[in-house]
């Protein structure tokens, strides 16, 4: 019976690592392998320092690869890859955030109905602020008649009036003032309500239409009885 040494005796990679291991002394450190620029394939105990400028392969002592390393970087590339890599996980974040304040946004208005109210509700909250100043408003409007009547003894000349006099008329002018502004920003502050409201509304019609379809599909996929 003859045997054919040749094709009985195929060294498989992982045995290649171990008699390379053993004739090189290496521990459980590992082999390294790698390609350099003129295609030799190249192992050793250490990085290899032809293929710097290229990956290499760390093999455990068993053959099989324990990592890849990357190319050497100088200084301006690693803080360009430090750079990138901010970048990538910042805009990670901000896509994890963004996806949080969606979900939020959809539990808290699950529908149409639900985000018309509370619109309607934080418009009417403005609303009755803005009632209650434009009835001091009128009551201010309403003494500074009374006041002027008083100051029509003065039209001559008004230094003679009576201090307590002047000072209602200097006191009325500047309430007069401070509700004309406060009516005024709860007007900026109602625009402010319906824009929200509106920014939202753009981004829950999407959500909506999303949260919809998958259920659509389950049920056009549903057999009928």
């Amino acid at each position: 019976m003859r045997i054919n040494v040749r094709s009985w005796f195929k060294p498989s990679l992982t045995a290649i690592f171990l008699l390379g291991a053993i004739l090189t002394g290496v521990s459980a450190q590992g082999i390294y392998s790698c390609t350099d620029s003129k295609g030799r394939k190249i192992t050793s105990d250490r990085p290899i320092a032809d293929c710097v400028d290229r990956e290499q392969l760390e093999h455990n002592p068993s053959g099989t690869v324990r990592r890849k390393v990357g190319p050497t970087l100088t200084a301006e590339e690693r803080a360009a890859a430090e750079a990138r890599e901010r970048e990538a996980a910042e805009e990670r974040a901000r896509r994890a955030e963004e996806k949080r304040r969606d979900h939020a946004l959809l539990v808290r208005y699950p529908n149409r109905a639900v985000h018309d109210a509370e619109r309607a509700e934080a418009l009417a909250q403005v609303d009755a602020v803005t009632k209650a100043a434009t009835k001091r408003m009128g009551e201010l409007q309403q003494q500074r008649k009374v006041i002027e009547t008083e100051m029509e003894f003065y039209q001559k000349d008004p230094s003679k009036a009576p201090a307590p006099l002047k000072r209602q008329v200097d006191e009325n002018l500047q309430s007069i003032g401070i509700q004309t502004r406060f009516i005024a920003d709860q007007e900026a502050e109602k625009a402010r309500v319906n824009a929200r409201f509106d920014e939202d509304l753009v981004k829950l019609l999407k959500l909506w239409s999303l949260s919809r379809a998958p259920a659509a599909r389950t049920g056009a996929s549903r057999p009928a009885r």
